[in-house]
């Protein structure tokens, strides 16, 4: 995790030249976010810690990105590293918008067009079980039109380095990607957010990992 409170560039490399020693297979990145109600929130409104800025937390990013692939560490994904062949098998899936079931309390499913998932409590979990109340057990929580789909289906694409291939994009939904969604793209592409690359593929430019909120606000 990068941006802690207090956190400097050569901190996070030495974290990093840490980790690296220990040779996982697989490593993931993520910026500190603080949620109201933290004890970490709370500090930093009163002044007690401080937080590294944007320009700071994006210069700790790409100095990870480049010590982690001189290091033999693959980036596959906005926030996801990984030695060759480790690559998160369930992530991957997830990005690429495959079918998943989750079993037991809390666990979330993604099936036939809708995402769904099981309460969390277990006791009552259990007790619609025994009574055969399975529906009872399952929370909708969106049942996706074509449309909400396809910008689905764009949106975590994006997020792989490797971008959203046009011509899968067209076999999944059988109409023409850089047609449909032309304005959006034309957008991004001009604001150098965006690039389609000679095989073909929609993926984000180094300037678009930095702002891909930007680029996924046009696909919500």
């Amino acid at each position: 995790m990068l941006a802690l409170p207090n956190q400097t560039v050569e901190m996070l490399k030495k974290s990093l030249i840490d980790v690296i020693n220990i040779s996982p297979e697989h490593i993931s990145l993520y910026s500190l976010i603080l949620e109201e109600g933290t004890i970490l929130y709370e500090e930093l409104e009163k002044g007690e810690i401080i937080l590294p800025n944007d320009d700071e937390e994006r210069k700790m990013y790409w100095q990870t990105k480049k010590i982690l692939e001189k290091s033999g560490y693959h980036h596959y994904e906005i926030s996801n590293f990984a030695k060759k062949g480790f690559e998160s098998k369930h992530n991957v899936d997830c990005w690429n918008q495959k079918e998943y079931i989750g079993f037991g309390v809390a666990s979330h499913s993604y099936m036939n067009k809708i995402r769904y998932s099981n309460i969390e409590n277990v006791e009552e979990y259990i007790k619609n079980i025994k009574e055969k109340n399975y529906n009872k057990n399952v929370i909708i929580h969106e049942k996706q039109e074509k449309e909400d789909e396809e910008k689905e289906y764009i949106l975590l694409g994006l997020r792989k380095i490797q971008g959203v291939c046009i011509k899968k994009f067209e076999e999944k939904f059988g109409e023409d990607l850089l047609d449909k969604y032309s304005k959006e793209i034309q957008k991004l592409k001009s604001q150098n957010l965006i690039e389609i690359t000679k095989d073909e593929k929609i993926k984000l430019t180094n300037k678009g990992l930095d702002l891909a909120n930007l680029v996924w606000m046009e696909f919500v």
